[in-house]
């Protein structure tokens, strides 16, 4: 009687492990397949715009501030190296589209020179970001 009370403890355990291997697995799986969401660095005042469109797919974001700085990926950038930067962001992602956060109060000659860079970087899809009117 005592190896019956014995063999049927044994076999009541259940092995856990293929079970946690499986879970740690699509944990690895979804923390490389998300999307993460990329910011600019700066937070800016955009203007209103009525025609303004929601783009789901804008993953290298550029923040122009009101003092003229430029943000790129939360590191401020000098204008001389703007092209540089969106080239390698662009390599990493060819999918990404530019958006440019540019302040109200910002310099227009600013906004100009980021789009440039962007067009001599080679990505064609450019937008500048702007708050939709209701």
């Amino acid at each position: 009687m005592r190896r019956q009370r014995r063999a049927s403890a044994e076999e009541a355990e259940v092995d856990l492990t293929p079970m946690l291997d499986v879970v740690f697995i699509m944990l690895i799986f979804f923390i490389v397949t998300a999307s993460f969401v990329k910011e600019s660095g700066m937070d800016v005042n955009r203007p209103d715009a009525a025609t303004a469109v929601v783009k789901p797919r804008g993953n290298i974001l550029v923040a122009i501030t009101p003092g003229g700085q430029i943000w790129i990926d939360k590191r401020q950038v000098d204008v001389r190296s703007i092209r540089a930067n969106l080239e390698r962001l662009y390599a990493e992602n060819p999918q990404g589209a530019v958006i440019i956060q540019a302040d109200e109060e910002s310099k227009n000659g600013l906004l100009v020179a980021v789009m440039d860079a962007a067009k001599l970087a080679g990505i064609e899809n450019v937008s500048i970001a702007a708050e939709i009117i209701d």
